[in-house]
């Protein structure tokens, strides 16, 4: 269960930052600070251990992610 979250923290840290638009071909998108601790802290606390871990990579903020894991 550890690592498990740990490989989704990972994922969910690779956001889609401005300054990689160039090498990832993905808009950048701006996180609130707060998002990306509410989504960490879920995470965490194993609100999102039935999300698919490939939910969560590039994603913005942690309600993509849930939208993502509904398709």
């Amino acid at each position: 269960t550890i690592v498990m979250r740990a490989r989704k923290i990972q994922r969910f840290m690779a956001q889609p930052f401005h300054v990689a638009e160039h090498f990832t071909g993905r808009k950048g998108v701006y996180v609130h600070i707060e998002d990306t601790v509410r989504g960490f802290k879920m995470i965490c606390d194993g609100e999102l251990d039935d999300v698919p871990e490939q939910a969560f990579y590039m994603a913005g903020t942690i309600d993509e992610v849930l939208e993502r894991a509904k398709k």
